[in-house]
């Protein structure tokens, strides 16, 4: 049995879904414990705080690293032990494979501004994200980390075959799926999936699953490609800027090593011995 246990501040978050669909199926089947952590009970303020302002001042909240320590150690919990972070690798269906072999999944749920950076490089043993995107916290992306992993477990679904022609299952995108009625407002489903060829139908979905899957690709170097010159841009920006503030700083340095000349030269002439003019001397 996989045993899940999720670390947040809002365990009623998760109560709702994990009853339904595929998550309570796998949990009936006997595939998978979830162990919902309320982070607060890790507290010791009669407030239950979580949170508290950041070193070196700036907006927002951070979450203190004790209550998140103080929680896995409660558990016992062994590796792995994932922080969902928008800093993250991003999470993919053979995260969700490995999870569902494994006898244990803790996921800790941020919120706020950001979590103390010693839960990360101290605690978790490993940083997953959803996407380049932020969340109101990390329990959303904790949910979908769930799902994606106990419809693989055993009893989760009635149709297995259905999960093994998924995207992303040992293969690319999935081919486009239909069902009745055969035309829809004009649209019609294409014929070789109504002629009962099955070998047809079998290279048909061959077929579009590839094309999906490069078109996805393509999508995706461009996205990266954008990325990247968005980046490279910002990078020029903060040189321009850096160059900028690194002359004013030189003109500043030199106006200030001359006005300490002009000083020293000034206070050096006050110090001078005054000369007499001795011709001027009575005899």
């Amino acid at each position: 049995m996989l045993t899940i246990n999720i670390v947040t501040i809002f365990p009623e978050f998760f109560r709702g879904p994990l009853g339904l669909s595929i998550p309570a199926r796998a949990a009936e089947a006997g595939g998978v414990r979830y162990n919902l952590v309320d982070l607060r009970d890790f507290t010791h303020d009669r407030h239950r705080t979580v949170d508290d302002y950041p070193f070196g001042g700036g907006p927002g909240m951070v979450m203190k690293p004790g209550p998140f320590f103080e929680a896995v150690e409660s558990l016992g919990a062994t590796s792995p032990i994932v922080l969902l972070s928008p800093r993250g690798r991003r999470f993919a269906h053979a995260d969700a494979m490995r999870f569902a072999e494994g006898r244990e999944l803790t996921l800790l749920c941020g919120h706020y501004k950001d979590i103390d950076e010693r839960v990360a490089t101290h605690l978790a043993t490993e940083e997953l994200s959803l996407g380049d995107f932020v969340l109101s916290g990390g329990e959303p992306a904790a949910l979908a980390i769930v799902d994606a992993t106990v419809r693989l477990l055993p009893g989760a679904m009635s149709d297995l075959d259905s999960a093994r022609t998924d995207s992303f299952f040992d293969r690319g995108i999935s081919a486009p799926s239909y069902t009745r009625p055969a035309e829809y407002r004009g649209h019609r489903v294409p014929e070789v999936l109504l002629g009962g060829d099955h070998a047809k139908v079998a290279a048909w979905r061959e077929a579009e699953s590839l094309r999906r899957t490069r078109e996805a690709e393509a999508r995706d170097r461009a996205e990266w490609q954008e990325r990247e010159a968005r980046s490279s841009a910002r990078d020029a920006a903060l040189a321009v800027i850096e160059q900028a503030a690194a002359k004013k700083a030189a003109e500043k340095a030199r106006r200030a090593a001359a006005k300490a000349r002009k000083a020293a030269r000034s206070e050096a002439a006050a110090r001078a011995p005054v000369d007499t003019d001795d011709q001027g001397a009575s005899t």
